[in-house]
């Protein structure tokens, strides 16, 4: 198989195993909503979860915050959970806020967001899901 740079291994591993605090954009007070899920499962492996959502709900134990730039302390990944279009523009405040990695959900791309999160010299992978590379990388 064909190396896709925004599904390199290393980037993954990295943020899978050695970042802590994970800003989850998008994520609602809804159980139902595959954002929670993916938070509760972060929980489940240790990661600190930040909500960033409009209303800056309370979710799974934790203070939300409307915005990436609002949160007080440091993020290690942005995990963006909005369709491509809008996704963009929550890499580019990954980077403003000094995040170390970009992930975006599976089915979520944006080839210029990856081109400047990396050229900023932010890791970043696209179009998966921790749920997924978890299991993987213990392969």
């Amino acid at each position: 198989m064909a190396h896709v740079p925004w599904l390199d291994e290393d980037n993954i591993r990295f943020m899978l195993e050695e970042c802590k605090t994970w800003a989850v954009v998008g994520l609602g007070g809804d159980p139902s909503r595959t954002a929670y899920r993916i938070a509760s499962l972060l929980q489940d492996h240790g990661k600190r979860i930040v909500p960033v959502h409009p209303e800056a709900n309370h979710v799974l134990g934790e203070d939300g915050y409307a915005s990436l730039a609002e949160i007080p302390f440091e993020v290690d990944v942005v995990d963006v959970f909005r369709r491509s279009e809008a996704a963009g523009e929550f890499a580019d405040q990954a980077v403003a806020i000094g995040a170390k990695g970009v992930w975006f959900q599976l089915g979520v791309v944006d080839h210029e967001a990856f081109r400047r999160t990396s050229e900023a010299g932010v890791r970043m992978v696209m179009d998966t899901c921790p749920a997924m590379e978890w299991p993987r990388l213990r392969r």
